[in-house]
């Protein structure tokens, strides 16, 4: 048996079935999808088949790889030009052609890129960050450098642009903001990190409403005013919430490694996603910090990924279909990616535990969201395509080395670095689907 049908066969085995919910596909965002089924998908029935390598293209170069072989972060894919950009541990940051993989440009820093790059459309821009500590905003079409931003730390997680400012993180528990035309610095915050041992990663920043949301290696969430700065509200401690109920002895790590996601639970109110990596998932009241709820189960959470699916109307053959019945409401679901206790899905408005999923002998990444299914990493075997209905495998590719990266996605297609160093283009082939359908929404 392959180390793919193997991690195939555990996954099935381990899911347990629950509440679907999909996300929107390319081009089809007004019907949410809902074309390939995501209610009662056939794909549930036929594990196999659909996940398509379009190119592979080895971006790694040997001669510049140090210590054991990951490659982490995540692509950033431009749409309108067909161009993806993904940082590799050999220092580059690439600019390649989304349909061949052909180099369009590449970037040289002092310190592997091992970042989630953020493009820019107005300004044709792409921020990126390195481990020589510095954030980088260079030209998209030729790879020229604008400005360099000397952090003091290696920078990796995704930053935010709202209007003309730029926040930004590092793994010091630094916070900036600069301007994202020049690079110039307006304001940062700074905890001091926390003593003892910590887990590797830290958290990025989230914007919503004029409030920029932070999570440090100490334990503590923070709120500030995206224009100067200034605390929202006195951070908030989940090490302290979680000590009351776990005692100290269990919290031998204090980090909230996890970037903030704000969302809009309706009668409940706003409220910002963080997880401790030993207290569990919380969710704050976004105007206060006071938690809403918190779920201890799912620990060792390093990803939060908020998974939508929009209100559309009913199709055919779903579960609940009624001929002329009311459109489906919009659905939501928590993704928690931990290497100590699995894939977890929880209810957003509740923290309940929908579905779980043990990873079979290592981490797994952050999930995207591609036709109607889950992409995701696993470190020490491949790429899998899961059903968000219960976290079931669909299908899945083994390169032999393991994806500590996570995938990124857009329409029917993922793109995602091996820990090998070898870029993998993919299509989600759905039951029914119809070449025609992606080129006509992402003709590269």
């Amino acid at each position: 048996m392959t180390r793919l049908v193997r991690a195939l066969v555990e996954w099935a085995a381990a899911g347990a079935a629950s509440c679907a919910v999909a996300g929107a596909g390319c081009g089809t965002v007004d019907t949410g999808n809902d074309r390939i089924n995501p209610e009662g998908p056939q794909w549930l029935h036929r594990p196999s088949g659909a996940l398509h390598v379009l190119f592979t293209r080895t971006l790694t170069a040997d001669t510049r790889s140090v210590g054991e072989p990951y490659e982490r972060g995540r692509p950033e894919i431009d749409p309108r030009s067909g161009r993806v950009f993904v940082g590799t541990s050999d220092h580059g940051l690439y600019a390649l052609r989304a349909g061949n993989g052909s180099t369009i440009w590449r970037f040289e820093t002092l310190g592997s890129v091992q970042s989630e790059p953020l493009y820019d459309a107005e300004l044709d821009v792409v921020y990126f960050g390195s481990n020589d500590g510095a954030l980088y905003a260079v030209h998209a079409l030729d790879g020229q450098l604008l400005w360099r931003f000397e952090s003091g730390a290696e920078v990796a997680r995704r930053p935010v642009v709202v209007g003309e400012m730029l926040y930004f993180a590092n793994a010091a528990d630094n916070l900036f903001a600069v301007d994202r035309r020049s690079g110039k610095g307006t304001w940062h915050v700074h905890r001091t990190p926390a003593l003892g041992m910590e887990i590797s990663g830290y958290a990025g920043p989230a914007f919503d409403r004029g409030v920029v949301f932070f999570a440090y290696s100490d334990g503590h969430v923070g709120a500030y005013d995206a224009s100067d700065g200034t605390e929202k509200w006195a951070p908030v401690d989940l090490s302290a919430e979680a000590e009351q109920s776990q005692g100290a002895e269990a919290l031998r790590y204090l980090d909230v490694d996890t970037t903030p996601i704000p969302d809009d639970l309706g009668t409940q109110g706003r409220v910002v996603f963080v997880a401790s990596y030993a207290g569990g998932v919380f969710a704050l009241d976004e105007d206060r910090g006071a938690p809403v709820w918190k779920d201890e189960k799912a620990i060792g959470v390093t990803d939060l990924t908020l998974w939508r699916e929009p209100a559309h109307a009913p199709r055919p053959g779903s579960p609940d279909y009624v001929a002329g019945g009311p459109p489906v409401p919009k659905r939501e679901i928590l993704l928690a990616s931990s290497g100590a206790s699995g894939l977890w899905a929880l209810d957003p408005a509740t923290g309940h535990t929908l579905w779980r999923v043990p990873i079979p002998e290592g981490g797994v990444t952050a999930p995207s969201p591609v036709a109607g299914a889950l992409l995701v990493g696993t470190s020490n075997y491949g790429a899998f395509l899961l059903s968000p209905r219960d976290g079931r495998p669909i299908d899945g590719i083994d390169l032999g080395s393991g994806f500590s990266q996570s995938p990124a996605t857009y329409g029917m297609r993922g793109y995602v670095l091996s820990n090998g160093g070898t870029l993998v283009a993919m299509q989600v082939a759905p039951p029914g689907f119809d070449d025609r359908d992606s080129d006509r929404s992402c003709p590269w």
